[in-house]
């Protein structure tokens, strides 16, 4: 077994957790004693932590509505049709018609770039969270 040092991705206060690594699956996570933020301590959703990383629900590949049903395409395309109908809203409505969620199961660094790119790319300051302490 091994463990893995890093942050909690549940909500802002960057708790230091370790994930438990058994042959390649993440099996269990516990409270970094050291850590100055958490001291040795996580709250129940970082106790789980681990337990949406290998879900057989969590999407693993883009998913796009096909005639009525979700098939599975590559990042290119998923991407291309995303570009494509965020630059037509914008163009139709303005920019503050489009609105962004950013995730719970992100890394603050992750937020923090989403946050960027709809604020800077998107030019709109509609971004909200679900993370809640």
């Amino acid at each position: 077994m091994q463990d893995v040092m890093t942050i909690c991705n549940y909500c802002g206060c960057g708790c230091g957790v370790y994930l438990r690594v058994d042959q390649g699956r993440v099996v269990g996570s516990y409270p970094s004693k050291n850590h100055p933020i958490s001291q040795g301590n996580l709250c129940s959703k970082g106790w789980h932590l681990h337990e949406f990383i290998h879900s057989a629900n969590r999407l693993t590949e883009p998913l796009m509505r096909k005639y009525g049903k979700l098939c599975p395409v590559s990042w290119d395309e998923a991407l291309d049709y995303t570009t494509k109908s965020l630059l037509r809203t914008k163009k139709a409505h303005g920019s503050d018609s489009i609105g962004v969620l950013a995730s719970a199961k992100c890394s603050n660094e992750e937020n923090y770039l989403l946050q960027k790119l709809t604020r800077a790319g998107l030019q709109t300051n509609n971004i909200d969270h679900c993370a809640r302490l």
